[in-house]
């Protein structure tokens, strides 16, 4: 990069950041209207969205991709862990426990089953613009089996706490512990090349550049720690002002925390995976970045539910879960089953972002408080039984994708190569 350049790419990239903190000052301390609110806010995610992307694309030349993914997904969700801590501490208080699950479980489908088709058909757009021809596959590389064998194991625990009909403390414990050797686990894997820096775009490469110093790394760091902050700071007021829209067009209750409340604090997800889908080079990192939220997901986040419920309680209580409860969280496991199975081969398919997809939209089919429009009155038996359809369906697509493609899946191989690899 030339000097002019550098100095022009800096500028823009210390405006996002001031834009950034300034926005989500602005609405705490000024009460807006609630579409102005939202705008705000809104604009405040995706500048903050862009600069820890930038911040990731240029930390894994020195430390681990998958670690520097792993970072920018915990970021990201940190509306959600807001959102869901709330929840977990009114019920807490109140003892009322039919929303519990409701974000956790909402939040999950979203990400695997509505973001990683998003992932591959903005890759594809892109993909025929550049070549001529459309996308085949993702493919991820082989060091990239430990974060879907962790997602794997991860979200198997579901199926314990289905078993027990319960989420204690215990279980905290357990997923925590999952999420901490997670982290350390991908901290020990190969940094990237240092001639992969030439294909980056200005603000990223300049962050690689100047990231071999001790001062340029502070930045990248700083970058971290802003965007998380700039996130956490707009959670609430974001949420706020749309849940004031939402009601204003009779969105019920139980749909906006299982759909709207964690399709909004998932937006930076969506924007990281729809700028880097677009690179096409890029598209196998926005697929971990979605993996590695839902490994969040399903580990700190809802570990994070009992102690924030106990706290509140005044006492360790474990939560029980009604049937309601266990319908839910059966599809949120068979939904990431389905994307598991679909990368034991390292590759995410057209025709694995098409069943994910369609099995996704298959499941709003139905009446009951899933619905966005109120319409119905209650959970009926005929719903519940539908979603435990669709998640059979899922499980039937996993082990036909397992089958169908046994001869590409190697994973005692490539995970004896993450392991030697590691540093």
């Amino acid at each position: 990069m030339t000097p002019d350049q550098r100095r022009r790419t800096a500028a823009f990239m210390i405006g996002l950041a001031i834009f950034s903190g300034v926005a989500s000052a602005a609405v705490h301390l000024t009460a807006f209207p609630a579409g102005l609110a939202a705008t705000l806010c809104f604009s405040a995610v995706i500048a903050a969205a862009l600069l820890i992307s930038w911040g990731a694309e240029a930390a894994q030349f020195f430390m681990s991709q998958g670690l520097a993914v792993a970072l920018i997904a915990l970021l990201q969700v940190v509306p959600e862990f807001m959102v869901e801590a709330v929840i977990a501490w009114q019920a807490g208080k109140t003892g009322q426990l039919d929303l519990v699950f409701a974000n956790a479980s909402g939040s999950n489908r979203l990400l695997t089953g509505f973001g990683w088709p998003l992932i591959f058909f903005v890759t594809d757009f892109y993909h025929r613009r550049k070549h001529g021809r459309p996308l085949e596959a993702l493919t991820l590389r082989g060091e990239h089996v430990v974060e879907v064998l962790a997602l794997l194991l991860a979200s198997s625990w579901y199926l314990v706490l289905i078993w027990k009909g319960t989420l204690s403390l215990l279980d905290s414990a357990v997923l925590g512990g999952g999420f901490a050797l997670y982290l350390w686990t991908l901290n020990r894997l190969p940094c990237e090349d240092e001639e992969d820096m030439e294909d980056l775009i200005p603000p990223p490469r300049l962050l690689a550049e100047t990231g071999a110093s001790r001062g340029g790394r502070l930045v990248i760091y700083g970058l971290f720690l802003l965007g998380g902050g700039v996130m956490w700071a707009v959670a609430e007021p974001f949420l706020g002002a749309m849940k004031d829209v939402a009601v204003a067009v009779g969105v019920s209750e139980f749909a906006f925390v299982q759909w709207v409340a964690p399709f909004l604090t998932e937006f930076p997800e969506k924007v990281t995976a729809v700028y880097w889908s677009r690179t096409v080079r890029l598209a196998p990192m926005a697929l971990l970045n979605m993996v590695s939220s839902t490994v969040n997901q399903f580990t700190a986040l809802v570990a994070m539910i009992p102690i924030a419920f106990a706290v509140s309680a005044g006492h360790a209580q474990a939560i029980p879960m009604d049937p309601l409860h266990k319908t839910e969280v059966f599809l949120s496991f068979a939904t990431t089953a389905y994307g598991v199975a679909c990368l034991l081969k390292m590759r995410f398919t057209r025709v694995n972002a098409y069943v994910m997809l369609g099995l996704f939209l298959l499941q709003f089919f139905y009446k009951g408080p899933v619905d966005l429009f109120p319409h119905t009155d209650g959970f009926s038996g005929t719903a519940v039984s539908a979603h435990t359809l669709i998640a059979w369906a899922y499980l039937v697509a996993a082990a036909a994708e397992v089958v169908t493609h046994r001869r590409e899946i190697r994973v005692p191989a490539l995970l004896r190569g993450a392991l030697e690899s590691m540093r």
